[in-house]
């Protein structure tokens, strides 16, 4: 069912665009458009809906010429048969339940760039002239970071004075980034540039801006004609509140505080050894005294 949705809505754009595919044309006559790292599925069918699990077909990128999908009477690509082109191993993939309704085409997972361009479907065994179908891609980039030679580095962001004046440095990009500073809505900020210069074809871009309220926000520098984009983020932070001098230096203070504390302990100590002395003669006055006191009373009565 998701083959045949897929199938229909093809059809549909391709009729709505006011092309669609056919055989024996010099110039491509159908035109797909994909999203990159999105799978697209490039029709090819016969109109004759005969079956063709026993034929040949071959699907090929032109100019330059590369081995996309070969299908050969149930061996393909995907199952041994060698000479596809290392770019699209793993990539490409037919549906073999379609086959016997004369369906050929092919769906092509997670397109790149350089996946744009002409695309054959040749039915070379097919009687009495071989059978050619060309679909044009046009991939459509995406924005994101790219290891490419020229592609901007991740921006040096700093901030360079406690007001808030934030600054953005993109050395070494070509060709010349668009440098933004945005905030944490997306939105771009006001900003000046200080810094554009150009060396051996390469840019060098500083770019600044103020803000008034703590928050993070990001410099972004794109590139649109490699489909590049990068970024680096620095957060702002509400200043404290400035605490009053205390008018002694620190380590005056924490000598101080040192003395304090050793007169404490040394304090406890004498109180507890004066009340441990005075307990201690408590306690022989105890056992000691009503004694005393008894014989003092005898020693009295005696005659």
């Amino acid at each position: 069912m998701e083959l045949l949705a897929l199938l229909f809505l093809s059809f549909c754009f391709l009729t709505l665009s006011g092309r669609t595919f056919a055989a024996e044309s010099e110039t491509p006559v159908a035109r797909v458009t994909v999203r990159e790292d999105d799978d697209v599925i490039l029709p090819c069918s016969l109109d004759t809906n005969e079956n063709i699990e026993s034929m040949l077909f071959d699907w090929v990128k032109e100019v330059p010429r590369k081995e996309v999908f070969m299908y050969r009477n149930r061996s393909h690509y995907n199952n041994g048969l060698p000479g596809q082109d290392v770019e699209f191993k793993g990539r490409v993939s037919h549906y073999p339940e379609e086959l016997k309704y004369g369906n050929a085409s092919i769906r092509l997972k997670q397109t790149r760039l350089e996946d744009k361009g002409t695309y054959t479907c040749i039915f070379p065994e097919i009687k009495p002239s071989e059978k050619i179908f060309r679909i044009e891609l046009v991939v459509e980039g995406r924005l994101k970071v790219r290891n490419v030679p020229g592609a901007g580095p991740k921006p040096y962001v700093t901030i360079l004075k406690e007001n808030g004046l934030l600054e953005c440095e993109v050395p070494g990009a070509s060709p010349k980034p668009t440098v933004e500073w945005w905030d944490s809505d997306n939105k771009t900020l006001p900003s000046k540039t200080v810094q554009d210069e150009e060396q051996q074809g390469r840019f060098h871009v500083i770019v600044q801006t103020t803000v008034t309220e703590p928050g993070c926000y990001r410099c972004v520098a794109t590139q649109m004609e490699k489909w590049h984009r990068i970024s680096s983020e620095i957060c702002v932070h509400r200043e404290k509140t400035a605490q009053p001098p205390s008018g002694l230096p620190e380590w005056a203070a924490a000598l101080i505080g040192g003395f304090i504390v050793v007169v404490f302990v040394v304090a406890v100590g004498v109180v507890l050894k004066i009340k441990g002395y005075s307990l201690k003669k408590d306690l022989q006055r105890m056992e000691n005294g009503p004694s005393s006191e008894l014989e003092r009373n005898l020693t009295s009565e005696q005659p």
